[in-house]
């Protein structure tokens, strides 16, 4: 069998996980990686360590929203029956049941990181005029496309108090402008090409004070989203392959994975 990959470099666009990572939204679960067993018991100044045996495991607690993650419908879709305001069909499509096959496809990445916004704790919104001159420049989506939103955020994943302007000091102290993201016209310009996966490198595809719009028109229209990307600027506008692997995560309302793409080599 010949190699499918054969003329291509492997990209990785996925963040690092650790508890000193901004990997987490501010208000949900910490993200908290342990020693569960060592090769013997030893006293640490975290505390004793005990051994069940000559090997090494760590536990891990955390958000389904962790690092490089996927929404599945029910993330903003309430379940049908329910009574809540939006509920439908798509709110018990969980994060197991959303076909793989949705999450990979001809990357489109779109460059957003010129917008910006003055005001704190607010988000630049990308309209549906940037979609229209990306098309102009590259050629109208297509069905099966994955638009990858380049803001240039990932930049801010630091480590410790240096990562707080990733998402600390926009979505809890309010002392920074947010990230780039789209508004609900042009979630709706998308799912109109028949795209059906969005990502961006960002923490969020929806704006920093309000991401209700952009989430639940996107999933309620059976799309889902990729978050927290990084090295968007390594891939060309179109040419690219983009695929997303989650944790295959019963009644998931998403799941963290790995975000590859497959770049021409040279």
């Amino acid at each position: 069998m010949t190699d499918p990959f054969a003329g291509f470099e492997v990209l990785d666009l996925s963040v690092p996980l650790a508890e000193d990572l901004p990997c987490h939204w501010p208000t949900h679960q910490p993200f908290q990686h342990k020693t569960g067993n060592w090769f013997t018991t030893e006293r640490r100044p975290s505390g004793s360590v005990y051994s069940r045996g000559p090997y090494a495991t760590r536990w891990m607690a955390l958000d389904e929203h962790t690092g490089t993650h996927f929404d599945a419908p029910c993330h903003f879709v309430p379940p049908p029956g329910s009574g809540l305001p939006g509920a439908g069909e798509l709110g018990a499509v969980t994060a197991a049941q959303v076909p793989l096959g949705q999450l990979m496809g001809p990357a489109a990445v779109v460059d957003v990181s010129g917008l910006s916004e003055v005001d704190p704790g607010r988000s630049p919104l990308v309209p549906p005029r940037v979609l229209a001159e990306w098309e102009t420049a590259h050629g109208e989506l297509r069905p099966g496309d994955v638009v990858l939103f380049r803001t240039g955020w990932d930049a801010a994943y630091r480590r410790g108090t240096d990562g707080d302007g990733y998402l600390r000091e926009v979505v809890l102290t309010e002392r920074r402008p947010g990230w780039p993201a789209p508004d609900a016209a042009t979630v709706e310009l998308l799912l109109s090409r028949g795209v059906r996966c969005a990502g961006t490198d960002a923490p969020s595809i929806g704006a920093a004070h309000d991401p209700r719009p952009a989430h639940a028109t996107g999933l309620g229209g059976g799309m889902v989203f990729v978050e927290c990307l990084t090295a968007l600027d390594a891939l060309p506008a179109r040419g690219a392959w983009f695929c997303f692997l989650p944790l295959r995560l019963e009644g998931g309302t998403g799941a963290p994975g790995r975000a590859i793409a497959f770049r021409p080599a040279g």
